[in-house]
């Protein structure tokens, strides 16, 4: 978990967007941290934005195609899973990472993923953009949403009248 090889980001201009950050109820510290990041991101881009809860990782697809189906330009979903000692992780994460793709190619719009699947807490501490974590994984999956909304109005935008 180094971070190497993350591209430089720097801020941009998310004005005129609508997103909605969809996030899990469960680890609150962490799922805390990746929402603090997502709409530090937001906010510094100028995007709209609303945060919706949902009870855990295996319920953000739907919510997430919920919300572009309403209009939003972008969703980021964010949500924490931690391995345990039954195969619930694996089912979890698959059914979430599946889905949310689903959602991005279904609507054709924009999902930053920040789901987190970790082995331990620590892990999960260490990436949430927290005091002392080495990495800001809600920061990263906003501004991934941001920049591929911006390079699909600009694609749909060579489309002849």
């Amino acid at each position: 978990m180094s971070g190497h090889g993350a591209p430089e980001r720097e801020t941009v201009d998310g004005r005129g967007l609508r997103v909605v950050v969809v996030a899990g109820t469960w680890h609150d510290t962490i799922t805390d941290g990746l929402i603090a990041g997502a709409t530090r991101t937001l906010d510094a881009a100028g995007a709209t934005h609303e945060i919706v809860r949902v009870p855990g990782s295996f319920e953000l697809p739907v919510v997430s195609k919920a919300a572009l189906e309403a209009g939003a330009d972008a969703v980021v979903a964010l949500g924490v899973i931690i391995r345990g000692g039954t195969p619930h992780f694996e089912y979890v994460s698959s059914a979430a990472t599946d889905g949310l793709t689903r959602v991005a190619l279904d609507t054709g719009k924009p999902v930053g993923f920040g789901v987190l699947t970790l082995d331990d807490e620590q892990q999960g501490l260490d990436r949430a953009g927290l005091p002392g974590s080495k990495e800001d994984k809600g920061a990263e999956a906003a501004d991934a949403a941001l920049r591929t909304a911006l390079s699909l109005r600009a694609l749909r935008a060579l489309r002849p009248a």
